[in-house]
């Protein structure tokens, strides 16, 4: 099952599953913005967990096909609640598959997601085109995001810093010992996706004590699975003169990069 490859089970997570496609979030989820919400980058990797829990059930195991693309539509305040996930399949298919995610939080849907699996095939013979490898984690030094955004997420995790950030710019490396789900493993993919989101709080153009710039979606797409415990992002953060912002960030592992990154803002003043 190479998609479960590498899973692994630690002993504190983000969420407690509460029944099938039911979870509750744990302290460790506490979202940057507000602290009674849900931080939507463990949110994600839930999603992600949650369709590959789908995929498992209804096709009998793995179809040797790989994520090429997620993409998650916000759709407001993320309370730190009880929230229930819906998956179903909207396009199956021998080389690609569309799969459809909602998660319904006080009884309204909070998130939409959708993913396209694709078929595998050897292209290792003409593959490039790849960006340069961010420095190893091991060459990074310890960052302390504590210091510019609260939150229990936000706490949870490991900072390695490549380069001294800039307004506006940064490369770091994250990772986090907790699991998705207390009891359950998850596949590499989820527990990768469960760390893309911190992307729009690593490359600070103003101060979040006097700006909003929360994201209203996230949309990633994969070259090569991600594999290790270990996410790089390499990130520039645009602000534009209406209030839009875009976050834009190529993603890598210890092996080079994976993929790419897009987040759209809404960018407000707080007085």
């Amino acid at each position: 099952m190479s998609e479960q490859s590498g899973a692994h089970l630690p002993t504190s997570a983000y969420f407690d599953a509460i029944s099938p496609g039911h979870y509750r979030p744990t302290e460790a989820a506490g979202g940057a913005w507000n602290s009674d919400e849900i931080h939507f980058s463990p949110l994600g990797g839930l999603i992600v967990h949650a369709i590959d829990l789908h995929r498992a059930a209804a096709e009998g195991g793995v179809n040797g096909k790989e994520l090429g693309r997620i993409s998650f539509d916000i759709l407001g305040f993320l309370a730190a609640t009880d929230c229930e996930i819906r998956v179903e399949t909207i396009r199956p298919g021998r080389t690609i598959e569309l799969i459809e995610a909602t998660v319904i939080i006080a009884g309204r849907p909070a998130v939409l997601a959708r993913a396209w699996f694709i078929a595998t095939t050897d292209t290792s013979g003409v593959a490039g085109g790849q960006p340069a490898p961010l420095p190893s984690p091991d060459r990074s030094a310890p960052w302390s995001m504590v210091d510019i955004w609260p939150g229990g997420y936000i706490a949870s995790l490991d900072f390695r810093s490549v380069a001294p950030p800039l307004p506006g710019k940064a490369s770091a490396w994250l990772r986090t010992e907790k699991a998705l789900v207390a009891g359950e493993p998850s596949s590499p993919h989820a527990m990768f996706i469960a760390l893309v989101d911190t992307a729009n709080g690593i490359a600070v153009r103003q101060s979040p004590l006097d700006w909003a710039y929360p994201n209203l979606d996230l949309t990633i797409h994969f070259h090569r699975q991600p594999t290790g415990n270990w996410v790089g992002l390499d990130t520039t953060v645009t602000f534009g003169p209406a209030g839009h912002g875009l976050t834009s960030s190529v993603l890598h592992d210890e092996d080079g990069p994976v993929g790419r990154a897009e987040q759209i803002l809404t960018v407000r003043p707080l007085s």
